[in-house]
Formats: C-alpha cells, sequence, structure tokens
C-alpha cells in the first residue's frame, strides 16, 4: 500500500513547528504535489512559493506563467526568478543549473524560513547510485540530507522517506495540472539514464531495491555523523586565518577523515570537490613536493596548491597580457589580472602608469633605509607566488613608486599624500 501525502506531511510539520516555509516549486508533479498539500493543511502554515526560471529551455516562460496561475489558485504568494546558468565554470549544464538555483533559493530565505524540496524516496536512490559510481565514501553515499542550513534559514527535505507513487497518486486524486521538463527524459543526462533505464531493470529483477538503497543510505550517514566529529576536530587543527591547511598534517589523517574534511573546506571556500583521482593525485603532489616546486592541482572551477607546507584553494582564473600598462588619475580602474585600483578620497595632480612586474623590479620602501628588489619583499612579506604577476605596480616617470597597497616609496609617499589618500587594491573574490 502506498503511504499517504497527506498523513506524511502532518508528521512532518508538527515536527518543524512555526516555522514559515518556501517552497521550490517548479511545476513539475512532485513539487505541485507538495505545495498542494501544504495549501491545504488547516491550519495553513505560513507558505509561500518561489519558481526558479533557469531560461534554458523555449518554454520556460510559460512553466513559470502556469506556476504563478497554480499559486493564485491555491492563495499562496508566488514569485518567479530569472537566475543565469553559469556554463564557464567547467562542470556541465546540469550541476551549474543546480548551483544557480541553489544560490537564488539562499538568497531568496528570510531568517529562519525553511526552503521545502519536494525530494523524495526515489530521488535519494538515484542520487547514493550516483555517488557509489563516482567512488563516494560514508558521507556521499548518505545521500542527500532532511535538514541543512541554507542562507539565513534551513533546506528541508521532509518526504526523503516517502516514493514517488504518494506524490503521483496526490496529483491523480486531485486532477493537478502539472508542466514537464522534457529534460528529465533525456538519457545523455546520468540521472535521467538511472531513471528512466537502469532503476527500471533493478526493480524488475530486485523489487525491495529503493527500499534497501535508502536504507544502506541511512546507514552511511549515521556512519558519517560519527566521522564528522573527528575530522572537524582535525580541521580546526589544521586550519588557519588565511583559509589554508596544514599539508602534511592533512595527509597523515586516517583516509575515512581525510576525503570529507577535503570537501568541506573546499565547499566552504564556495569551490567544487575533487573526484577520487584528482584527491589521490593531490596527496601524490604533496608527497612528492620538492622545495623549488610549486604543486598544483585543478579541477572545474578550483584550482589547490602547495606553498611553503600549506594547501592553499581558489577559484581557477584565466591568463592575462603581462605586458599590460594604463595612464591612472586615482579613478578605478579595472586590472586585467583581477580586482580593482583605486585612490579613495583623492585625485592624482598628473597621471601616474599603472603595468605588472617584468623582472628586476626594486623599491626603498617609506621609512626603509635599504632599497629592495620586489622578489625579496614579496618573500618577506610571505605573497603567494601564483598572486605576485598580478599586484599592479605604479610608476611615475619610469620610477616605481608603489607596488599596489602593499609598498610606497618615498617619492609615492609624498605623491599620494598629496592627493589625500593612498592606493586601495580590491582583490576579486
Amino acid at each position: 500500500m502506498t503511504p499517504d501525502l497527506s498523513a506524511h506531511l502532518d508528521r512532518a510539520l508538527e515536527e518543524a513547528g512555526e516555522a514559515s516555509l518556501l517552497v521550490a516549486y517548479s511545476g513539475g508533479p512532485d513539487s505541485t504535489a507538495l505545495l498542494h498539500a501544504l495549501a491545504a493543511r488547516t491550519p495553513r502554515p505560513a507558505l509561500r512559493a518561489l519558481h526558479v526560471d533557469h531560461g534554458l529551455h523555449a518554454e520556460s516562460g510559460v512553466w513559470a506563467l502556469h506556476c504563478r496561475r497554480f499559486c493564485e489558485s491555491l492563495d499562496v504568494p508566488f514569485e518567479a526568478m530569472r537566475v543565469t546558468v553559469d556554463l564557464t565554470r567547467g562542470e556541465g549544464v546540469e550541476a551549474a543549473a543546480r548551483r544557480a538555483r541553489l544560490a537564488a533559493f539562499a538568497a531568496a530565505l528570510k531568517p529562519g524560513e525553511r526552503l521545502v524540496l519536494a525530494h523524495h524516496r526515489d530521488d535519494q536512490v538515484e542520487t547514493v547510485l550516483l555517488k557509489l559510481l563516482r567512488g563516494a565514501g560514508p558521507e556521499g553515499l548518505a545521500g542527500m540530507r532532511a535538514c541543512r542550513p541554507l542562507g539565513a534559514g534551513l533546506l528541508w527535505r521532509p518526504l526523503l522517506e516517502l516514493p514517488r507513487t504518494a506524490l503521483l497518486d496526490h496529483v491523480a486524486a486531485f486532477a493537478l495540472d502539472t508542466v514537464h521538463d522534457p529534460s528529465n527524459d533525456d538519457p545523455r543526462i546520468a540521472r535521467a539514464y538511472l531513471r528512466g533505464t537502469v532503476l527500471p531493470a533493478l526493480l524488475a529483477q530486485w523489487p525491495q531495491a529503493s527500499t534497501s538503497i535508502a536504507h544502506s543510505a541511512r546507514l552511511c550517514g549515521e556512519a558519517a555523523e560519527t566521522l564528522r566529529d573527528g575530522w572537524l576536530a582535525a580541521l580546526d587543527r589544521l586550519g588557519d586565518d588565511r583559509g589554508t591547511l596544514d599539508a602534511t598534517g592533512w595527509l597523515a589523517l586516517p583516509p575515512a577523515w581525510r576525503s570529507p574534511l577535503l570537501d568541506h573546506w573546499l565547499h566552504a571556500a564556495g569551490l567544487s570537490a575533487p573526484t577520487t583521482a584528482q584527491r589521490e593525485a593531490l596527496e601524490r603532489q604533496i608527497r612528492e613536493a620538492a622545495a623549488e616546486r610549486l604543486p598544483l592541482v585543478g579541477w572545474a572551477d578550483t584550482e589547490v596548491r602547495v606553498w611553503r607546507g600549506r594547501l592553499w584553494a581558489m577559484r581557477r582564473r584565466d591568463g592575462f597580457d603581462g605586458g599590460w600598462s594604463a595612464p591612472w588619475s586615482g579613478e578605478p580602474l579595472a586590472l586585467p589580472g583581477g580586482g580593482m585600483l583605486v585612490l579613495p578620497g583623492g585625485r592624482l595632480d598628473a597621471p601616474l602608469t599603472v603595468r605588472y612586474r617584468r623582472g628586476g623590479e626594486a623599491l626603498r620602501p617609506h621609512g626603509d633605509r635599504h632599497t629592495r628588489e620586489l622578489r625579496d619583499l614579496f618573500q618577506q612579506a610571505a605573497v603567494p607566488p601564483w598572486e605576485r604577476p598580478r599586484i599592479p605596480l605604479v610608476e611615475a616617470g619610469g620610477r616605481l613608486v608603489a607596488v599596489a597597497d602593499k609598498w610606497l616609496s618615498e617619492e609615492g609617499k609624498i605623491l599620494f599624500d598629496a592627493a589625500g589618500g593612498a592606493p586601495v587594491w580590491h582583490l576579486d573574490d
């Protein structure tokens, strides 16, 4: 017998208390059933709906209009948000759309509000199988979490123990109109291939496969929580206020701690996690790193470097013209190597020249008795080598007077004092 969606939601809402709810509403059968069932609760919880339009399908505008009209029929406040899917990060359309959607959800959540997603047991099974095929450990094989922080509120999946048939039965029982996204049937998309080909074959041979896989996911989740206590304590020990990690200390961790700690550290910085092969390449680089080398492992939009015995993670950047130069009078100046050079509260009487390092530059910093090569200044200040080529240099009449906002010469100090400010280099995130 298929479980009843309404009865399941009643139990979930009782546990959730009086939190306001924001339903992620795509217009598909699953989110339609969820929104309709929530709107029918007596008393109704504080409820609104958000539709994210990715603009990836010709019918997306029609879908948004359908969602608005359905919400009007339920007397549920509705908002449609159009997002831009960034396809430059090397992660594929599906992952890029998910990233854009999640950012929209996080931005829309009010303090203490719960974002309610219609993910069900069948979605959980697909997620666990995908993680298994990617070589995930307990953290990944636990699948989707029922509840986690997001933005100013919480992301909540109250239906993970419910089969999809319960949602489809609700749609049929109330003759609800839904939209269909054809990408859900595209076998070139991994999740759609699992749903349309692999899972039907599994269930034909093992009818209890979905129940068993979901049960294994719960066991992996319990194991992952136990491991989490250990690697979170290790992260506190290995990290620092610059957001770097002790490379040797990380490598010495038990393998069951090493992978989830790395993934958590990267996600906290807004970066993507590596595959098993990429993580193993990073481990090998740390073991084999020589003092004169600067090990680097990159994937998708992320780079991890090893320098001075620590791991440094950053977003992958495009190359730039190191021979670039431009006149500058203090106005905001966008730099091809990244960031912006500005002179807050001041303007220069005559323009200076901004350029990048070409080698051999030297400067006598204000208050210092000695002229020093930039190479030595960078080393003494622990400026990472990959940042040095992108640091703007400021010249007056061919003489170096400033290195971004790090050092001024005596002449530079006089020039900028007269202008009423000092250079500031705003770095990109």
